[in-house]
């Protein structure tokens, strides 16, 4: 689609003249079409790389869409209210600078937008667009406060069991090598892989012993297919140059073993950071907060920063606070990795590093304390507590524990070799888990 001629100039004969809107100068739709709406209007240069310039029919003006975009995430409507909204609502209007009788736009077109800004990575432009805007006005100042929190964000993915996700795996690898093999000659096996995992589906219903089953099939069709690669591999011949057949061969080392004989078997765990469904593989399972609080779920974290104004407001006076940083990470990813990311992130854009950061216990560590000390600024959080000394016992702070290797250390230099097992002091079960160490109290030394 072509890009739209813009229109600047505020029309002469809308809801702005005398016997239009008068609203007040803290009025949130007149604070957006005099603060906000040029902002994103200064932005087109860079929305129109999203399109072409001559080519098909005018498409929607992004400065509107955006604008839309950013309206309907304020007032939290869904799209069809939002164009409905911009349809009816005299305060749209006014704040997105359109027409009383100006036509309006499908609900699909805020989702095709969106799908551009991905596309084009421009998915950060609005925001940091808005909070360059905010420094130039003075209301985030060069030394400021900031506090810094972590939330989960749930895939947008259907749950799968480890069969399932097997099974998916397997049925897009042979739909993206099937597009390379062409007329090629294909293996002798590969009809009944195609009616297994293609044309066929999982049957629920099955006992538990035919699940299994199928499991360890899935597994030796995988072996199979990988080992009929290889051999094509010799003929010069390459098929596993794929997304789909790369993602299969991660899925085969995540959820089988081959023993010494070379049988393939189904591993007893999952790893930490397992694919969870094909179709996001960098979804992953994780576990936010302890004891009735705790949240298990499948997706990503988000780290959230916020501008801290101590000063208190008065009765209706807007926020003072304004977030400077929202940015995602692995859900298996620490708080500490994800604090780096934010101040890496915030420098990008022009922002100097907060004057104090206020955080919870999970980004403190003595480390980042006196690292902060010499670069002149505090972090503050929660004290930690002091290793335990009873019963020549420390606590699980007191060990350096890397997940990814399922490894621990002592602090007396000794490497765990069951990361994996968990015995409760009190009830003496015991227990197997692949996130153990991220679970444990007290470890006997």
């Amino acid at each position: 689609m072509s890009l739209p001629k813009f229109k600047r100039q505020v029309q002469l004969f809308g809801i702005y003249g005398p016997a239009g809107l008068e609203l007040a100068p803290e009025d949130r739709y007149r604070l957006f079409a005099e603060k906000i709406y040029p902002l994103l209007a200064a932005a087109r240069p860079e929305l129109e790389k999203c399109y072409c310039e001559d080519n098909g029919r005018p498409s929607v003006e992004p400065v509107l869409v955006s604008g839309v975009t950013l309206m309907q995430f304020v007032e939290k409507v869904p799209d069809r209210e939002a164009i409905e909204r911009l349809r009816y609502h005299l305060g749209w209007k006014y704040a997105l600078n359109h027409g009383i009788n100006e036509a309006v736009f499908d609900a699909t077109v805020l989702v095709r937008f969106r799908g551009k800004l991905l596309e084009h990575e421009q998915s950060r432009l609005l925001f940091e667009k808005i909070l360059k805007g905010l420094q130039e006005a003075r209301l985030i100042s060069r030394k400021y406060k900031q506090r810094l929190d972590s939330s989960h964000v749930l895939g947008m993915i259907a749950k799968m069991s480890r069969l399932e996700c097997v099974r998916e795996s397997i049925r897009l690898a042979l739909r993206e090598m099937d597009g390379f093999l062409g007329e090629r000659e294909r293996p002798e096996f590969w009809e009944v892989l195609w009616e297994r995992y293609v044309e066929s589906k999982l049957d629920y219903k099955s006992s538990e012993v035919e699940l299994k089953h199928t499991m360890q099939q899935a597994g030796e069709d995988i072996q199979r297919l990988k080992q009929w690669r290889e051999s094509q591999k010799e003929r010069g011949e390459v098929f596993g140059q794929g997304s789909q057949v790369k993602l299969l061969d991660r899925v085969f080392e995540e959820q089988y073993v081959i023993a010494e004989s070379e049988v393939v078997e189904v591993g007893r765990e999952e790893p930490v950071g397992a694919v969870k469904n094909p179709h996001d593989p960098d979804v992953q399972w994780a576990a936010k907060g302890q004891g009735k609080n705790r949240k298990e779920f499948e997706g990503y974290k988000v780290q959230v920063a916020e501008t801290v104004r101590e000063e208190p407001l008065e009765k209706g006076e807007p926020t003072h606070n304004f977030l400077t940083a929202v940015s995602i990470q692995r859900a298996t990813g620490s708080d500490e990795a994800g604090r780096q990311q934010v101040l890496e992130e915030q420098e990008k854009i022009g922002l100097n590093r907060p004057e104090v950061e206020y955080v919870d216990g999970a980004y403190i560590s003595a480390q980042e304390i006196v690292k902060a000390q010499e670069e002149g600024r505090q972090l503050m959080g929660p004290a930690q507590p002091a290793p335990s000394s009873r019963n020549k016992m420390f606590s699980a702070e007191a060990f350096e524990v890397v997940v990814e290797e399922r490894r621990a250390l002592c602090p007396a230099g000794k490497q765990s070799t069951q990361c994996s097992r968990l015995e409760e002091e009190k009830t003496g079960k015991v227990s197997c888990e692949s996130n153990a160490w991220g679970r444990v109290k007290n470890i006997a030394v």
